[in-house]
Parts: structure tokens; C-alpha cells; sequence
């Protein structure tokens, strides 16, 4: 079933792509794994990409209680070509966004966490 404000959800995602250009492609991640909103290129198997989003932030939570350091708030992976984030949307959801290598980190982490309040806000308009 789609979010009701969907669109709205989409169009968020886009703004923080056109914003932050070194963002390749993004996705809004329910908890369980299902893609709420999705900005990603053709190429990209996106419910692989949900599937496997919904697992590290299962994990990064698990990490995060077992050492104290309370609920998740980001993931980042780097790897040879690129960077992977992964932000938390209150309890609920996840950013997932593919970066180019050669992002500015700081400014691009920021822009993200202000683009994952706007969503959380469009999250509580549905409540």
C-alpha cells in the first residue's frame, strides 16, 4: 500500500539529489525491508537494495543498544568507488543514499540529516 503522501515523500528525496548532486540515487526504507519511496536509478535492483538496508539497520541498532550508545542514527559504508549511507527517519524508516567517492562528507551528512527531519515531519502530517 502507498504512503499517503507519497509523492511529497518523493519529491524530498529529489530535492536532497538535486542539492547534493554527489547523491547518485536514494530510497526511503520501511523497518521490514519495504521501499516506502524511491528515487533510485533503472539499474538498481531496488528491493535488493531495500532488503539488504533493512538488515544492516536492523543490525546497527542491535550494535548500538548492546554497546550503550542508544538507537541508530547513521550508517556509512565506503567503499573503492563510493560511500553508502544509511540514516535513520525517526523509529521507523531508513535514507539509504549512494554517494559518489568524491563527496564532501560534512556538508553532504548534514544536508541528509535536515532532508531526514523534512520526511519525518511528512511521516507525522499521515499519523
Amino acid at each position: 500500500m502507498a504512503h499517503p503522501h507519497q509523492q511529497a515523500l518523493v519529491e524530498r528525496m529529489r530535492v536532497l539529489q538535486r542539492s547534493s548532486p554527489e547523491i547518485e540515487a536514494a530510497a526511503l526504507i520501511s523497518q521490514d525491508g519495504l521501499i516506502i519511496a524511491s528515487a533510485l536509478k533503472p539499474d538498481i535492483d531496488a528491493d535488493r537494495i531495500s532488503a539488504m538496508s533493512a538488515s544492516i539497520l536492523s543490525l546497527g541498532d542491535q550494535i548500538g543498544k548492546e554497546t550503550n550508545l542508544g538507537g541508530l542514527e547513521q550508517v556509512h559504508i565506503q567503499g573503492e568507488k563510493g560511500h553508502i549511507v544509511l540514516m535513520a527517519v525517526g523509529d521507523g524508516a531508513v535514507i539509504t543514499a549512494l554517494i559518489k567517492s568524491q563527496a564532501k562528507m560534512g556538508v553532504l551528512l548534514l544536508d541528509m540529516r535536515h532532508a531526514a527531519d523534512d520526511l519525518q515531519k511528512i511521516f507525522a502530517r499521515a499519523e
